[in-house]
């Protein structure tokens, strides 16, 4: 990873040390348990909070510190960079409290925030479906109004965080003559009767990252619970989607820095055929392309941060950063793997966990032919 990137402060460098140490002395140490257990414990959550590393940019008055997104970014990189995938704090922090601090009203922001910051809280956000990924308005999760309540009835799948948290950002359909247009968002405790949680889903990568299907049977919460407005909460998820799409690039962007480096140094040392890997012409020539596509990538992504910073990141440019860094990640952990020989396929090396982590990339927070899709109607749009 580049050391002097102009975007970050002295601040922002003193934040990054601290979450180092965090990662290297509360969560690395313990991730290959994690992923035999397939969860993260609770207290994780809480130390990660007593560190600040939670919902870094969450306004003061509802217990954060006010920082600038810079401050999430450090978390993210920190993490790619050790390698940790358990710890579901993007999911938490970048998009259920940041809906709730956006949209939400000012009684929800006062009761989930506090506790989302200190780790107190897990939050987990609830869209995907069986039938429905990519397509947010082909979901069935149903909320009905019946007077001060709503009753929501229900399946969620692939929820991250899904076995562990407290509160679900759940979208819905609230309006059965309208129903790919009336979307509706809630907040929904996990405690409350009718909603129960499936498995925890084993996947081929992300393995300390809990993963479950969700259900609601005749699930009553307050109208209070509502995000913004009823109806509206398509608008509320395009809003927020190249935000969420930014986050994927910049974790993608440095998995695919650190997984060149950790090459470098592994064909620089492993011998064949008389001399090291790394003096053989085909190594040079591979490091030497996946480093100069990576390094481009670097500078789009920090023009991509910077424009967040802003407040002038689009969807479609986030789109293309989410599918540009996407494909880049898997082509550098599979190429750089192969440079690994039998090594790359053993699960004690670290490209063997990042080529299983990484294939998720490419579908989740918008599907790649979904990217392509925005990117290309905005093509044409302007073409004509």
């Amino acid at each position: 990873m580049p050391s002097k990137r102009p975007l970050f402060t002295p601040d922002h460098e003193m934040f990054r040390d601290s979450v180092r140490r965090f990662v290297e002395t509360e969560l690395k140490p313990h991730h290959a348990q994690w992923e035999e257990d397939g969860l993260v414990p609770r207290e994780v959550w809480r130390k990660a909070g007593d560190a600040g590393l939670l919902c870094c940019n969450t306004s003061e008055e509802y217990g954060g510190t006010g920082s600038d997104f810079l401050y999430n970014c450090v978390v993210i990189e920190e993490m790619a960079r050790a390698g940790v995938t358990g710890p579901g704090f993007n999911i938490h922090s970048d998009m259920v409290a940041t809906y709730i601090e956006r949209f939400g009203s000012e009684e929800l922001k006062k009761k989930w925030l506090p506790g989302m910051v200190s780790g107190e809280v897990i939050g987990s956000l609830g869209i995907t479906e069986p039938g429905a990924g990519s397509d947010v308005r082909g979901i069935r999760t149903s909320a009905r109004r019946e007077g001060d309540e709503y009753v929501i009835n229900g399946q969620k799948t692939y929820i991250s965080n899904g076995q562990t948290s407290d509160v679900v950002m759940l979208v819905t359909k609230s309006d059965p003559a309208r129903p790919r247009e009336a979307i509706s968002l809630f907040l929904v405790e996990t405690n409350r009767p009718g909603f129960k949680r499936g498995r925890n889903l084993k996947k081929l990568g992300l393995h300390a990252q809990d993963t479950s299907e969700l259900f609601f049977d005749e699930v009553r919460v307050p109208a209070s619970n509502l995000i913004g407005e009823e109806h509206v909460g398509f608008k509320y998820l395009t809003a927020n989607l190249a935000h969420e799409r930014l986050v994927q690039a910049v974790r993608s962007c440095v998995v695919a820095e650190v997984t060149i480096e950790q090459t470098v140094e592994y064909t620089s040392s492993r011998k064949a055929f008389g001399q090291t890997i790394a003096d053989f012409q085909n190594t040079q020539f591979k490091l030497a392309e996946l480093h100069a596509a990576t390094v481009v990538a670097r500078a789009f992504v920090d023009r991509c941060i910077e424009q967040q910073l802003n407040h002038e990141l689009d969807p479609v440019t986030a789109a293309i950063a989410k599918m540009q860094l996407s494909d880049l990640h898997c082509r550098v952990v599979d190429e750089c793997l192969q440079l690994h020989g039998g090594w790359g396929y053993m699960w004690e090396f670290p490209v063997c966990r990042a080529y299983a982590d990484a294939r998720i990339v490419k579908i989740a927070g918008g599907a790649m032919e979904v990217m392509k899709q925005i990117i290309s109607r905005d093509l044409f749009k302007r073409g004509r």
